[in-house]
């Protein structure tokens, strides 16, 4: 019996001592996205039934990858990112001028670098940069004055420039998402943050005409709506209260000059500077019946296939719509549909409590983080898996624009696929290290 005990204690200390570089990971934060990662391969699976494409087994062969990079990365202390965060910024910004300067052309955007059969796509690894960067500036230097709530702004503002000319106005947005709850975790006055994305509240409002009020021509150039002014004004009140010291009396000026100022190059921006086709992907989501046969069609077979599924969809491989192909980029943008339509209400909903129970691991991370760096990594992961997560879901049912947004580990995309797993290899190093000290 001694000799069976004390083989059973051999045993158990080897096997400690093997995952002890890993003795504090969050479990479910490293099992969920691989298990999502694995059904995502098996919904492109069926997308390629009547294809024979091979992208199921790419994007296994990225998740099989992006599993070792977490290991690697969860026993490496991510505090050293701090005193490299510089040469991170610099990296990211480099990457990104790279795509313009030699980078591959598709779709009407220029987005790519090509490594002999391998797209890299560095807008996706420029939000890892982005988190990292900022994590590192408001980890001792919060967000509670606004010279440095300005100075991360600024820092943030090159990199969000270089995507948006690509143009890439989707990953743009997720920089605006990841960059407004960091801000908001390291202690930022909500007011500013309201006051900081206005002008774009006043673009849209300045865009609409109602049957009761029409708009104000003050000259060719200038004119304004009744709820576009009323917007401003109460952005100016809002300005006028948040601004701290006397310096800033004339904030609540200032926040109703620059509305107003938004929601006329807001104006200038949809008529001259946006694609025709990024025009199309923002109205189309309202009324895709407009144009059926165009900019409102992925809409419509999306919704109808994910209508088809009812409670507890057609099965695996049976949904017709996604077998025969009727629902484009179903590989990528739209894999939510084929979800919907071969697995109906109740595994759409499944798959939706899985991501939901992702971030709630995330969000706990952030909040046992052992300092302000770990813990506004956490955040910035957390709000980049939630923004795409809602805005690609709410694009396949006719909630949010086209916006080319893929589903975190669940879309196609190489790229996309390496930079979610080393994002969640930055989280769980912090939970790793959380309480370093006491072992």
């Amino acid at each position: 019996m001694l000799l069976k005990k004390s083989r059973y204690s051999r045993n158990r200390n080897r096997w400690q001592s093997l995952f002890k570089p890993w003795h504090q990971v969050d479990l479910l934060l490293f099992l969920l996205p691989i298990a999502v990662s694995i059904f995502g391969g098996f919904m492109i699976f069926s997308t390629e039934l009547s294809q024979a494409e091979t992208k199921w087994l790419s994007h296994l062969s990225m998740a099989g990858v992006g599993c070792l990079i977490v290991l690697l990365i969860a026993r490496s202390r991510y505090e050293a990112l701090r005193q490299w965060h510089w040469v991170t910024y610099a990296l990211t910004n480099a990457s990104l001028i790279a795509v313009m300067a030699i980078g591959v052309s598709a779709k009407g955007a220029q987005r790519w670098i090509s490594i002999g059969s391998f797209n890299v796509q560095p807008s996706e690894f420029a939000k890892i940069g982005v988190i990292i960067t900022l994590a590192a500036l408001l980890h001792k230097r919060t967000a509670s004055s606004l010279p440095n709530f300005f100075r991360a702004l600024a820092v943030t503002a090159v990199p969000w420039a270089l995507v948006f000319l690509q143009p890439d106005l989707a990953t743009s947005l997720v920089f605006a998402a990841i960059v407004l709850a960091m801000l908001y975790w390291a202690n930022a006055n909500p007011g500013w943050l309201v006051l900081l994305i206005s002008p774009v509240v006043a673009a849209i409002l300045f865009s609409i005409s109602w049957p009761w009020s029409e708009p104000m021509v003050v000259a060719e150039w200038i004119f304004f709506t009744p709820l576009g002014l009323i917007w401003s004004f109460a952005m100016g009140l809002l300005g006028f209260l948040t601004l701290p010291g006397k310096r800033f009396a004339l904030g609540g000026i200032g926040a109703l000059a620059l509305n107003l100022l938004g929601g006329e190059l807001g104006i200038f921006a949809w008529n001259h500077v946006l694609k025709e086709y990024q025009k199309g992907r923002i109205t189309s989501f309202l009324n895709p019946e407009l144009d059926p046969l165009g900019t409102g069609y992925h809409l419509i077979q999306s919704r109808i296939a994910i209508g088809a599924g009812k409670w507890f969809g057609w099965g695996p491989f049976n949904g017709p719509m996604t077998q025969l192909n009727f629902v484009p980029e179903q590989h990528t943008d739209f894999i939510f549909s084929a979800v919907g339509e071969e697995f109906g209400f109740i595994g759409s909903l499944v798959l939706l409590l899985v991501f939901c129970l992702i971030c709630q691991r995330l969000l706990h991370v952030a909040l046992t983080a052992k300092d302000n760096f770990g813990s506004l990594l956490a955040i910035g992961v957390l709000a980049m898996i939630v923004f795409q997560m809602a805005v690609n879901i709410g694009m396949t049912i006719g909630l949010a624009p086209v916006a080319g947004i893929p589903l975190p580990f669940m879309s196609y995309g190489n790229s996309a696929m390496l930079a979610n797993f080393l994002a969640i290899g930055l989280v769980e190093s912090v939970a790793n290290f959380r309480n370093f000290n006491k072992y």
